[in-house]
C-alpha cells in the first residue's frame, strides 16, 4: 500500500520544515510549498494550508478547491479569530489548528483524517445477516 501523500502550503520556511521532518518521520510522503496555487493541481491524499499565503488569500483557495476536489483540507495557521475559523469550516475545511501548535497533535489530527477519508474497497466491506 503506497504511503498517502502530503501536500503542505506555508508562507514560513521554518514551519515547512518542521512540517516536513515530523510528517516524513511518521511514514507521510510529504511535498512543500510557498504557493497556494499549487495545491489546485496537487493530487496529495490531505493539504495541510496556511491561510495567509503570499500568491491567493487561503479561505478562497479552500472555495476553489471544494469546487474541484474533495481533498482533505487541515487549516493550520496563526489567525486564531473565530470568523477565519468558522469561514474556514463554512468554505469547507475539514480541520483547523492554530499557529503555534503541537507536533504530535497535528499528526494525530492527520491519522484522523486520512482515516475518516480513506474509501472502503468491496474487498474490505463486512458483511452481517443474509
Amino acid at each position: 500500500m503506497p504511503k498517502p501523500t502530503i501536500l503542505c502550503v506555508d508562507a514560513r520556511q521554518d514551519i515547512l520544515d518542521l512540517l516536513s521532518t515530523t510528517l516524513s518521520s511518521t511514514g507521510y510522503t510529504v511535498h512543500t510549498t510557498h504557493a497556494g496555487l499549487d495545491a489546485i493541481n496537487s493530487s496529495a491524499d490531505l493539504i495541510i494550508l496556511d491561510l495567509h499565503l503570499p500568491d491567493i488569500d487561503g479561505l478562497e483557495l479552500i472555495k476553489t478547491l471544494r469546487s474541484i476536489s474533495t481533498v482533505p483540507i487541515l487549516v493550520l495557521t496563526e489567525s486564531s479569530d473565530e470568523v477565519n475559523t468558522v469561514l474556514a469550516f463554512e468554505y469547507g475545511a475539514d480541520d483547523f489548528v492554530s499557529k503555534p501548535f503541537s507536533p504530535r497533535e497535528l499528526v494525530s489530527r492527520v491519522r484522523a483524517i486520512l482515516r475518516r477519508s480513506s474509501t472502503v474497497s468491496p474487498d474490505d466491506r463486512i458483511r452481517v445477516g443474509p
